[in-house]
């Protein structure tokens, strides 16, 4: 039980950590906005999948972002183990979360389908 207490601070650290690493980072455009969403580091702490949210923004300007992050992936890892004092520092890897938009899209569907439903009721 104390190592899922322990991995769950470390993870949490280190999405606080990855947050402002990501925030000062040059080439994302003023229009885009990043957000560290959840770190789920592996239990030896040797990797670690870091999920991004990304708002605004042109698909390639988003594609741009993650290749710019796996460009600076080696930079992150540096600070992250100056930071933080880790015995080791995970290697990262980001992946899109697309959740926030998958939850938008599940909630224009349930508003259109109560439209639908509002008028189809109306009509009767």
């Amino acid at each position: 039980m104390p190592k899922v207490d322990r991995l769950t601070r470390v993870n949490e650290l280190l999405k606080r950590e990855l947050a402002l690493l990501i925030e000062t980072m040059h080439g994302r455009p003023a229009s885009m906005l990043a957000s560290v969403t959840q770190v789920n580091a592996s239990v030896d702490l040797r990797q670690a999948t870091v999920y991004v949210s990304i708002f605004g923004g042109t698909p390639a300007q988003r594609r741009a972002f993650f290749s710019e992050l796996e460009m600076e992936r080696v930079d992150f890892q540096h600070k992250l183990a100056v930071s933080l004092g880790f015995k080791h520092t995970p290697v990262l890897t980001f992946r899109e979360d697309r959740r926030q938009e998958q939850g938008d899209r599940v909630l224009a569907i349930l508003a259109e389908s109560e439209r639908d439903n509002a008028g189809s009721g109306e009509a009767k």
